[in-house]
């Protein structure tokens, strides 16, 4: 039996991403602020007839962090799949009238959490037997390319970029590999306002496309169930007609 870590696992990609997971036979340690909602999720998981344990967590403090990964290992005895999911758009605000605090508050979650969730993963992956495993983060296609009126979410998903990178490059000697998935426009609560229309870069608002969030989970367990001498470093998933590619 393998065993995954899902930051964000009660709602969204989060849940769906566990769900898809927990149907490949993972058990599934779900990690979130909200204890209700990774309860619902866990027991969807369980009366499917799949394992799952929901621990209430906060990505970026340490001390929480360290509890979600002693309690997933006392209750599966090991770690094969973190999934750094977990993160925060933060109020959409011109760059000079962003609060020091809000850009604190979505570099703690987006950066800080993913950052702590692989520390305490590479020191269970590398003296578990047999060692290793895999690291998937969620960037997002502002990894690449910002929206309007987005700094610290754009910022935090480029350092995002480097952290894989970091994270692949120092895990090859534990065999722990890191991969990063970037994703436009998945159907969730988050992407529920660009029904609305959403700013585009010429400051026009448009209506975007959205695609189901079944195709992330579907994409996340084939980055998963990879041996650990293969790495999808780079993917991104995203709706065909979105604006995001060329001119949009």
């Amino acid at each position: 039996m393998k065993v995954a870590i899902i930051t964000g696992g009660g709602s969204g990609i989060g849940k769906s991403v566990a769900l898809a997971l927990a149907k490949e036979g993972y058990a599934v340690s779900l990690a979130g602020r909200r204890q209700e909602t990774l309860d619902a999720t866990a027991e969807e998981i369980s009366s499917g007839g799949g394992q799952a344990l929901a621990v209430a967590t906060d990505v970026s403090d340490a001390g929480s962090v360290y509890n979600l990964f002693a309690r997933t290992v006392e209750a599966f005895e090991r770690v094969d799949v973190l999934f750094n999911n977990a993160g925060t758009f933060g109020p959409a605000a011109l760059l000079e009238d962003i609060d020091p605090d809000d850009w604190r508050a979505v570099v703690d979650v987006n950066l800080t959490g993913p950052f702590l969730c692989t520390q305490a993963a590479f020191r269970v992956m590398k003296n578990q037997d047999p060692k290793g495993g895999r690291i998937i983060n969620n960037g997002s296609i502002s990894s690449k390319t910002p929206r309007p009126n987005s700094a610290p979410y754009t910022a935090t998903k480029h350092a995002i970029t480097g952290l894989t990178k970091s994270t692949a490059l120092d895990g090859r000697k534990y065999d722990i590999a890191c991969g990063q998935i970037d994703i436009g426009n998945a159907t969730t609560d988050m992407t529920s306002k660009m029904k609305q229309g959403v700013l585009q870069a010429d400051l026009s608002k448009k209506v975007e496309p959205t695609m189901s969030v079944d195709n992330v989970a579907n994409a996340v367990v084939y980055m998963a169930n990879l041996p650990l001498d293969a790495n999808v470093l780079s993917m991104t998933v995203m709706t065909t007609k979105m604006p995001f590619v060329g001119r949009g």
